[in-house]
């Protein structure tokens, strides 16, 4: 029997590879099932276009990180997709997360308790 291998796109896998220092401090913080023991996937593609920063399957959760550069109407139609599809999509701007942490995680683990509770 041959292990099953998940298909990378290049792109996710460059982003992987050139995550931002705002990227790095909330991948150390969901890796190996560290927030509330939920499994997260980085730079996971979704519907076969979109690269999530973060992603939570089992609470059909994404987590997006914007920069001070970043245009949240271009996102519309790629939330619109990523909600079709049973998403929750939570946007955090990077200074967001560099001026509180804590708490955009707690907001994090919040939201996947919620969509987890049956």
């Amino acid at each position: 029997m041959y292990p099953v291998r998940r298909q990378v796109s290049r792109h996710a896998a460059r982003l992987r590879r050139e995550r931002t220092d705002v990227e790095q401090i909330i991948w150390l913080a969901v890796r190996s099932r560290r927030l509330g023991g939920f499994k997260f996937r980085e730079q996971h593609t979704i519907a076969d276009q979109y690269v999530a920063d973060f992603a939570c399957l089992e609470a059909r959760l994404v987590v997006e990180l914007d920069g001070g550069h970043h245009d949240p109407t271009i996102d519309a139609p790629r939330t619109a997709v990523l909600e079709a599809r049973g998403y929750r999509v939570m946007r955090f701007w990077n200074s967001e997360v560099i001026e509180n942490r804590v708490g955009v995680l707690e907001t994090i683990l919040a939201a996947l308790l919620e969509r987890t509770a049956k």
